[in-house]
């Protein structure tokens, strides 16, 4: 606390360099981040799911989950060849 307090009162605060805009909240790569950041959580509680609720095994989460990686593989490599190549 007392850091704290010095580090306000000593202006110390004013010898730091502001954080670049590709590193702000609001930038591209940090949404993104977050985007994939609350991907993870949801896949974890869909595991949780699966596994305390629906009494499926870890094995059988992971292989549901990796042929759901491998299904939307699929499906995203059909629509990107039926927009044709200039996609």
């Amino acid at each position: 606390k007392a850091a704290f307090i010095n580090f306000i009162s000593d202006e110390e605060w004013k010898s730091i360099e502001p954080v670049s805009s590709w590193f702000g909240p609001s930038s591209l790569l940090m949404s993104s981040m977050s985007a994939l950041f609350k991907l993870s959580m949801w896949i974890r509680h869909g595991h949780g799911y699966l596994t305390e609720h629906l009494g499926i095994p870890v094995w059988g989460s992971y292989a549901l989950f990796g042929l759901a990686t491998l299904f939307l593989g699929m499906v995203l490599g059909l629509v990107s060849e039926a927009l044709g190549p200039d996609f």
